[in-house]
């Protein structure tokens, strides 16, 4: 079994090769069981820590196993809040063939899944965006989006303002203009593309502060217990998922439907049903557009792929 380091699982997982890749995957289609999700809190005091179980595989081909743990406290560690391995296997026989950093898995394949679903549903000519959250993921967005949107400025926040001007330094030393934004009302209000990455359970954005015609892309909330959005953000805003688990893990779509914001019949498809052409990508008509991922190991599995058949020289 390969052992495949940090260094060598990002440098085969550019966006440009990773996005159409996740795109094929969509359309093709995976084995994906829903994901195993385990609270580690031993009592109501604790800090929240999960730990989650993400198989998925083609038949024949590839099997793939991603264990993921959600520390949040440990920013007061000075560690990430999230780690992850990554095991390949041969489908056909069971035999292990990889183990592959999986936080650089989970925090590329993220990001590229956001700017795929930014290729359909951004407005057409999007030019500038704001990063809501300068973490793992975050610090990736602008990249995953310049691969398939003519962005041109890019504005970051976070509640760490160190982070977000770390983050807006090593953009402008790639000639990308770049900024920090004092106000985080009047950075959404300013930009045609908000992407939110963090690990918020209270709403940091308000519909109120959004552009009429703009594109929301909420990362962060994959427990019932997160948010990034108010309820305002959804209202009147044509809704899209990356699959139909996140109306069922997602704070951020559980909360409003228990308020009537909106029905799980209104959301308006799914990322496979862009990727192949089965619905309208977004239309000139169209007003506020909202995607909310929770991550699918679909997108583990393709990334996976890539990096042990570019470490494989047969």
């Amino acid at each position: 079994m390969k052992i495949i380091d940090t260094e060598s699982t990002r440098r085969a997982l550019p966006f440009e090769r990773l996005i159409p890749a996740l795109r094929e995957m969509f359309v093709a289609g995976c084995e994906v069981p829903l994901r195993h999700t385990h609270s580690l809190q031993a009592g109501a005091d604790d800090p929240p820590r999960t730990v989650l179980v993400m198989p998925a595989w083609q038949r024949d081909r590839y099997l793939g196993i991603k264990t993921v743990t959600i520390f949040p406290d440990n920013a007061q560690r000075g560690l990430p809040g999230l780690f992850s391995t990554y095991v390949l296997y041969d489908a056909s026989t069971g035999e292990p063939l990889a183990q592959i950093d999986g936080n650089e898995i989970t925090s590329r394949r993220t990001a590229a899944a956001s700017a795929l679903a930014a290729s359909y549903l951004a407005p057409a000519g999007a030019r500038s965006l704001l990063v809501v959250g300068c973490g793992r993921v975050g610090s990736l967005v602008p990249e995953a989006y310049r691969a398939v949107l003519p962005i041109e400025r890019v504005v970051v926040w976070d509640r760490d303002e160190s982070a977000a001007k770390a983050l807006a330094a090593r953009l402008c030393a790639q000639n990308i203009e770049a900024a920090v934004a004092p106000d985080l009302a009047k950075a959404v209000n300013d930009v045609d593309v908000v992407s939110c990455a963090t690990l918020a359970t209270q709403p940091l954005v308000q519909g109120a502060w959004l552009r009429p015609r703009s594109h929301l892309d909420l990362i962060g909330s994959f427990t019932p217990q997160m948010r990034e959005a108010d309820d305002a953000c959804f209202a009147g805003a044509r809704l899209f998922v990356d699959t139909q688990e996140a109306l069922h893990k997602s704070g951020e779509l559980l909360g409003p439907m228990s308020r009537g914001v909106f029905a799980a019949a209104d959301v308006a498809g799914e990322l496979a049903d862009l990727a192949a052409g089965r619905i309208q990508e977004r239309a000139e008509s169209d007003g506020r557009t909202v995607f909310k991922a929770v991550g699918t190991a679909l997108e583990d599995l393709a990334a996976a792929v890539l990096v042990y058949e570019a470490s494989d020289p047969h």
